[in-house]
C-alpha cells in the first residue's frame, strides 16, 4: 500500500528540484504530483497536477450503500408474495443498487477537491507549491528526506492513496 506525503516550496523551480529528489530516491515519475493557485497553475505540466478529487472515495462508499439497500429493500419485496421476487431477485435488486449508488456518488465526489488542497488551502492561496509524493513505506522515508533538503516544508499530512 501506498502513502501520501504533502511538501511546501515556495515557487516552481524549487518544486522542480523537490521533484528531482524524490525521483533520485525512488519515486517514480507518475507519483508525483502538484497543487497550486490558480494563476500559478499554468506553470505546472497538465500530467502533473491532481485532478481526482474524491471520485474514487466516493464511489466505492456509494457502491456499499447502494448494494445495502437495494438489498434490504429486495428482501423487504421477498417478503410479501404478490410481487413473486425471489432471493435471486433481491441479489439483482442489491446489485442494481450497488451500481446506481456508485454512479450517484461519484458524480458528486468529482466535483470535490482531493483532501491535500482541501486541508492546505491557505498555504495554496498564499502562493506556494504543495509537492505530492505517493510511495511505499520502503521507499517514501528516503523520500521525504530527500525532498525536506532541498528546503521544502513537510506538512502534516500521511495518508494511505486510495487506488494503488
Amino acid at each position: 500500500m501506498k502513502k501520501r506525503l504533502v511538501f511546501s516550496v515556495g515557487d516552481m523551480p524549487a518544486a522542480r528540484i523537490a521533484m528531482e529528489q524524490a525521483r533520485g530516491a525512488g519515486i517514480p515519475d507518475d507519483d508525483i504530483s502538484l497543487i497550486a493557485r490558480s494563476d500559478k497553475s499554468d506553470m505546472i505540466p497538465d500530467d502533473r497536477k491532481i485532478v481526482e478529487g474524491d471520485f474514487y472515495p466516493a464511489a466505492a462508499k456509494g457502491a456499499v450503500g447502494g448494494a445495502v439497500v437495494g438489498l434490504v429493500a429486495g428482501l423487504v419485496a421477498v417478503a410479501i408474495p404478490p410481487l413473486g421476487i425471489t432471493v435471486a431477485g433481491a441479489f439483482a435488486m442489491a446489485a442494481g443498487g450497488s451500481v446506481l449508488g456508485a454512479w450517484s456518488t461519484a458524480l458528486a465526489g468529482s466535483a470535490v477537491a482531493d483532501p491535500a488542497s482541501r486541508k492546505f488551502e491557505g498555504e495554496v492561496q498564499a502562493g506556494r507549491i504543495l509537492v505530492v509524493i505517493d510511495g511505499t513505506e520502503d521507499i517514501l522515508p528516503r523520500a521525504a528526506n530527500a525532498v525536506l533538503e532541498t528546503g521544502a516544508r513537510q506538512l502534516d499530512f500521511e495518508r494511505p492513496t486510495v487506488i494503488t
